[in-house]
């Protein structure tokens, strides 16, 4: 059961990341990326850039929050993935494809934020994981 809802669920966020919210293929220009850690969620925290509040609020914690999923089911899924450093080493393999795929089809952009928040979304799950594991042996 947890092997079809993970994967039912990789399968939205494939959905999401690639054809919904609007997104179209730019064909014209550079590939768009940015490798500057924090640069974007810096550009978040500058209340004067124009961005509403609602969308940052979406890019950020959206980002956190869409990949938490992953931090608690794949270490239900597999028993390896149980240690946090292989865990986040998997995730971070697996995003990184996953934004590299988005900016060379142009649906979208590279972005090492992305990246970093996707991977404390991980790294939450697995956190809620181990909460809710402790709870239970008391």
């Amino acid at each position: 059961m947890l092997l079809i809802l993970l994967i039912a669920y990789s399968s939205a966020l494939v959905y999401w990341m690639f054809i919904g919210f609007g997104r179209s293929v730019h064909t014209e220009g550079p590939f768009r990326y940015n490798l500057e850690p924090l640069r974007t969620i810096k550009l978040y925290f500058d209340l004067d850039n124009g961005v509403s509040f609602l969308g940052r609020l979406i890019n950020l914690l959206g980002n956190v929050i869409v990949f938490v999923p992953f931090g608690f089911l794949l270490p239900l899924l597999r028993r390896s993935l149980r240690s946090v450093l292989l865990l986040l080493f998997v995730s971070a393999l697996g995003i990184l494809f996953l934004e590299t795929v988005q900016m060379l089809l142009r649906v979208g952009s590279f972005d090492i934020d992305d990246v970093l928040l996707n991977l404390a979304g991980v790294l939450t799950g697995y956190i809620v994981l181990w909460i809710v594991f402790l709870m239970g042996k008391r």
